[in-house]
C-alpha cells in the first residue's frame, strides 16, 4: 500500500482495469519518477494497449492536483506508481458436444501519486545550494533538479558492473 503526504502529494486510483498486472507494470516502470509533461509524451508514443488507461489516470491525478490542491502542473512528478492484481472475471466458452471451457479475464488496480516538487523540502535545500547561480531561469533550475533525481534513480537501477537492468 502506498503511504503519501497529503500536503504535497495527490493520488489517483483506477480499479478493475481489464488487463493483466504484468502488462501494466511494463508501462508503469517506464514513467515512475518522471515529470508530468514527459510522462504524457511517453504514454502517447508508446505502442502498448496499457498506455491509454494509464494516460487517463495520470491526467486525472494532475486535474485533482490543480483543482483540489492548487498545484501547478509543470511542478508535478510521478513520485509513486504501483500496479496490483485485481479480481479475475470468470466466463465460459461453449465448445463442441455440449462442453465448455473456462476463460479467466484478469484485471488490475493502478495507483498513481503525483508530487509537487516546488513544495518538497529537498528541492528547497537543493535550490539554496545550487539555485542561486540561475536565479533568472526557473526552468533551468527545475531541469537540473529533475536530472539530479534521474541520476539517483539510475544509481539505484545499476548493479556493481554499472549495467542498467530492465525490469520484467
Amino acid at each position: 500500500m502506498i503511504k503519501r503526504d497529503p500536503d504535497v502529494e495527490v493520488c489517483a486510483l483506477g480499479q478493475h482495469i481489464c488487463m493483466s498486472a504484468h502488462k501494466a507494470r511494463r508501462v508503469i516502470d517506464q514513467i515512475r519518477g518522471r515529470s508530468y509533461e514527459e510522462t504524457l509524451m511517453i504514454l502517447e508514443l508508446m505502442p502498448y494497449r496499457a498506455c491509454y488507461p494509464i494516460f487517463k489516470l495520470v491526467y486525472s491525478a494532475a486535474a485533482n492536483a490543480s483543482h483540489n490542491m492548487g498545484f501547478n502542473e509543470t511542478d508535478l512528478i510521478i513520485s509513486k506508481a504501483e500496479v496490483n492484481r485485481g479480481t479475475i472475471v470468470k466466463r465460459l466458452k461453449p465448445r463442441a458436444r455440449g462442453r465448455s471451457y473456462p476463460i479467466k479475464k484478469t484485471t488490475c488496480h493502478i495507483t498513481i501519486v503525483l508530487q509537487d516538487i516546488s513544495k518538497d523540502p529537498k528541492y528547497f535545500i537543493w535550490l539554496r545550494k545550487y539555485g542561486w547561480i540561475y536565479k533568472d531561469k526557473y526552468t533551468d533550475i527545475r531541469e537540473r533538479y529533475l536530472c539530479m533525481i534521474d541520476r539517483d534513480r539510475l544509481k539505484w537501477a545499476t548493479s556493481e558492473s554499472e549495467v542498467v537492468w530492465d525490469k520484467k
